[in-house]
């Protein structure tokens, strides 16, 4: 049990990567806060999980509601661990041009501004409990943008900049910070992504942008964030780890 004992929040927990993360971390003996802002999905994953995941509705772009869900993940399992801030958005794949001044605000409300509150919130907590763990799901956006997604892109950069900031920043109280830069999933996003309809051939024009010849799914993910919450990761900070098939290879 690599997480044995720990306490974790992980935003965007009611599908995707998110749920794949609540999952391996309950797995492998973590209590979770599954974070969602549809109540639902989030109650469908924690139920799914059983008595060491709770779920909890809140919009991770409003600091009342992440406040909120720290502390409720505080009076019921303790302080928290371990930090996934998982949630994410996008603008459909279109000319900039085309990308309008609310579609612009949302992506970063949600993509950056969810991090600026998360971090108020909770490493006060970690830093009186000895220190704790943020992962910041950033994408391989970050690193090798796509045409048609320049604000998600810079919202992505954005993300992975600050962990690395956040990482010198938070180092004195003993609290390891890192990105998560997935390729593109089989996710909810999909066709957003594409800016295409998803279709079997228009799939296999970007699983041909990725030398081992698929997308990647909520397993690899959550593998990689279990490194890295785990004590295995205890000397990496302020790193981009690529979960990409080779994509920014």
């Amino acid at each position: 049990m690599r997480l044995d004992g720990k306490v974790a929040i992980v935003t965007g927990a009611g599908s995707g990567f998110g749920a794949g993360i609540a999952q391996r971390f309950a797995a492998e003996g973590a209590r979770v806060a599954c974070v969602d802002i549809d109540r639902g999905a989030a109650e469908r994953v924690a139920n799914g999980i059983g008595a060491n995941a709770i779920p909890i509705a809140a919009d991770v772009g409003a600091a009342s509601d992440v406040e909120a869900s720290v502390a409720e993940t505080r009076e019921r399992f303790g302080v928290p661990h371990i930090l996934v801030n998982n949630a994410g958005t996008t603008h459909r794949n279109k000319p900039l041009m085309e990308v309008t001044e609310d579609e612009f605000d949302r992506v970063f409300r949600v993509n950056v501004k969810s991090i600026f509150h998360s971090v108020r919130a909770i490493t006060p907590l970690m830093r009186d409990n000895g220190g704790g763990v943020i992962l910041n799901v950033s994408s391989t956006a970050a690193l090798r943008p796509r045409p048609g997604l320049t604000w998600y892109n810079a919202s992505k950069g954005a993300a992975s900049l600050a962990s690395k900031s956040l990482a010198l920043e938070l180092a004195p109280w003993k609290i390891r910070v890192n990105a998560l830069c997935p390729v593109m999933g089989a996710t909810g996003l999909l066709e957003q992504f594409m800016g295409l309809p998803d279709t079997p051939e228009n799939r296999e024009r970007f699983i041909a942008t990725i030398p081992l010849g698929r997308m990647s799914q909520a397993s690899d993910l959550a593998a990689a964030a279990l490194f890295l919450a785990s004590d295995e990761a205890a000397f990496i900070t302020g790193i981009d780890l690529p979960v990409d098939g080779g994509r920014t290879a």
